[in-house]
This record gives C-alpha cells, sequence and structure tokens, in this order.
C-alpha cells in the first residue's frame, strides 16, 4: 500500500516522525522479533490500518458505523474523527509498554477455547482460578471464547476444556494476559495519558468493545478506551449490534483476515470485504460499485 499510494506512504511518515524511531523499517523489513513485541505490535498495527484506511477514504469511502477489536478500537475512533492519528499512535506505543510492564514475562497467559457456549467458560474459569485471577478475555464469535489469567490457571482451565465438551483449548503466542484484572496497572498509567489526549465527537457512532453500544461522545470514547484494558472485548456482540442498526456490507480494514473469519461464523448473511493491500482494495471498490455507491 505504500509503495502504491501517496496517503499510505504519508502515513508512515507520520509515524515515523510521531514516534522518534522508524516503525515503518520494521513494519516492512522486520525484524519479526521485534515486530512482535507489544510496544511496537500496537502502533504498527495502527499504522498499518490506518494507512490502509485513508486510501479507502480517499476513494470516497465513508463508513456510517466503526468498530474495531481491542487495539483496534483506536484505529476506529481515528477513522471516526475522535482522536488525531498522531495523539493515538502516542498512546498505543505506551499502552503497549504499560501492558507488557505489568505483568512478569511468563506469569500471565492467554488460550482460545473452541466450542463451549459463553456461560460453559464462564464456569470453567471460576472453578479453575482457586484463587488465581481467570477469565473471559475476548468474546469473539460463537465457537470462540478466549481467555485470560495467571499462566497456572489458564494451564488448568486449557486441560478441563476438552472434558467440558470443548472442541479444542489452544493457548496462544502472547506477550501478556489481555483484557483481564491482571492488566489493572497499566489501566491505572494509561489513565493519566488518555486524560491529557485531546478526544472530539465522533463523526460516526464507535461501537465499543465494552458493552457493544454505540457511541459518539468524545468523553464516552475515552472511558471506553480506559475500561477496555482489563474489560473483555465483546467482538460477537459488537458485529450483532451493527447489523441490527443496519449494516450490510462489513469491511476489514487492515493486515489480515482475522476479523472477516469471525464475522463470518457471527453473521454468515452479511456481506464482508476487507482491505490490506492494493489487490484487496480493488474488489472491495468494485463489491461497493456494485452496490450502488460507496457508503
Amino acid at each position: 500500500m505504500a509503495e502504491a499510494f501517496p496517503e499510505a506512504r504519508q502515513v508512515f511518515e507520520e509515524a515515523d516522525a510521531t514516534l522518534g524511531f522508524a516503525i515503518s523499517r520494521i513494519c516492512f523489513e522486520g525484524p519479526e522479533e521485534r515486530l512482535r513485541l507489544t510496544e511496537i505490535t500496537q502502533p504498527a498495527l495502527l499504522a498499518t490500518s490506518i494507512a490502509c484506511e485513508r486510501v479507502l477514504r480517499a476513494r470516497g469511502v465513508e463508513p456510517r458505523w466503526v468498530a474495531g477489536h481491542s487495539l483496534g478500537e483506536y484505529s476506529a475512533l481515528v477513522s471516526a474523527g475522535g482522536l488525531a492519528f498522531v495523539d493515538a499512535l502516542r498512546l498505543v506505543h505506551r499502552r503497549g509498554r504499560y501492558m507488557q510492564e505489568a505483568v512478569p514475562v511468563g506469569a500471565g497467559a492467554m488460550a482460545a477455547v473452541l466450542g463451549l457456549s459463553a456461560a460453559s467458560v464462564e464456569a470453567i474459569c471460576a472453578e479453575e482460578g482457586r484463587g488465581d485471577v481467570l477469565s473471559a478475555a475476548n468474546f469473539n464469535s460463537p465457537e470462540q471464547i478466549v481467555i485470560a489469567g495467571a499462566a497456572a490457571a489458564v494451564a488448568r482451565a486449557v486441560t478441563a476444556a476438552p472434558a467440558r465438551g470443548a472442541r479444542r483449548a489452544i493457548p496462544l503466542p502472547v506477550s501478556a494476559p489481555f483484557h483481564c484484572a491482571l492488566m489493572r496497572p497499566a489501566a491505572d498509567r494509561l489513565a493519566a495519558d488518555l486524560k491529557g489526549t485531546a478526544f472530539a465527537d465522533l463523526s460516526c457512532p464507535l461501537i465499543a468493545n465494552v458493552d457493544s453500544r454505540p457511541l459518539r461522545g468524545g468523553e464516552e470514547a475515552r472511558e471506553s478506551l480506559f475500561r477496555q484494558v482489563t474489560a473483555p472485548v465483546r467482538w460477537e456482540a459488537c458485529v450483532r449490534e451493527a447489523v441490527r442498526l443496519g449494516a450490510v456490507t462489513l469491511i476489514e480494514v487492515g493486515p489480515g483476515r482475522v476479523l472477516s473469519g469471525l464475522v463470518r461464523r457471527i453473521v454468515p448473511q452479511s456481506q464482508i470485504v476487507n482491505v490490506e493491500d492494493p489487490a484487496s482494495l480493488e474488489k472491495t471498490l468494485g463489491v461497493l460499485a456494485e452496490q450502488g455507491g460507496a457508503e
């Protein structure tokens, strides 16, 4: 995208200037080990997503609603005009560092539980916690719920889940246990940064992770970003709310198609396209043209 479109190149130039190091070079060249550090991953994903979004917007595509999964909520807020891109970059760079420093390496873990209901997963967490932090972190789809907490508790839950009917329980290669109570130190540190950042009212509603309802106020958005550090991501509910409000075509903007896969499991009848490179951009623009408009 950066090679093909000046709008995308400009985003990476802004990111390099704002962060004080060449995150563009890490995105384009690696090394992968550094890219996987969450304080690098988070601004890298934000920059890449906004690069794609600006190319899409330059071609007349305007969202009617926005939503983002965890870190993606920052990209969604930038897209909706609630947060300046450079401010979002500074926030997510610090957010990544705070999250990494909140829990010693190896002390926390996450795992994906496949094929169980939310109630069943929550019951496993209640029983296998045994005094340790263990809770649902991402309600991703009817078939996939991610848990997070102390490493020993997550390991117990992974062992227990198949006996409770789970199709699989898969430990995830993450650097920290996101979206659980162990992230409270990160939330407390981020609160000061959020307070010192300007938020504006949004040009279109954001369907927020923490309670899956649309919001348009800048102050509401600020509070949502604080709450989501320790609260679960209710992605399935966010997608269902978007469809209830009238969304027919959902566009995943940024690297990969993970969210597209989740959306297909949540609302199979919806049209799902993505924008991550010139080929997917052209395909998406073609789909929107067939629908008679770019909105």
